[in-house]
């Protein structure tokens, strides 16, 4: 069982390495997390970060890679940086360089903001 924040934000970020982001969402969320994303969208609850992530991983075809490159947390706020590769069901293909900004709080996520890299 993860037990210090710094085990979490590790066990979180292992999820996401295996594409397992609906499951880390649903698992380290809280339920009034916030989310902002780099072109202005946000997410009030986690409701609506569940929904957004169901639709995007939804229409995955394949994932190629994802690559934690760096991670580093000081109290309360995490920072990783990821690069994502995927092949999408409507043949597209989606890379992306992004740094999470992530602030916790007993051991969940009650705001995180997503940097393009």
């Amino acid at each position: 069982m993860e037990n210090s924040l710094n085990e979490i934000f590790s066990a979180k970020n292992e999820m996401v390495k295996r594409g397992q982001i609906v499951e880390a969402t649903e698992k380290y969320f809280a339920s009034n997390a916030k989310t902002i994303d780099f072109d202005g969208t946000i997410t009030n609850e986690k409701s609506e970060m569940l929904t957004k992530m169901q639709g995007f991983a939804g229409a995955i075809a394949n994932v190629n890679e994802i690559t934690l490159h760096n991670a580093s947390i000081c109290n309360d706020v995490s920072f990783a940086e990821f690069t994502f590769d995927f092949d999408m069901k409507d043949g597209s293909r989606v890379q992306w360089h992004e740094i999470l900004r992530t602030v916790w709080e007993n051991g969940l996520i009650v705001e995180e903001q997503y940097f393009k890299s």
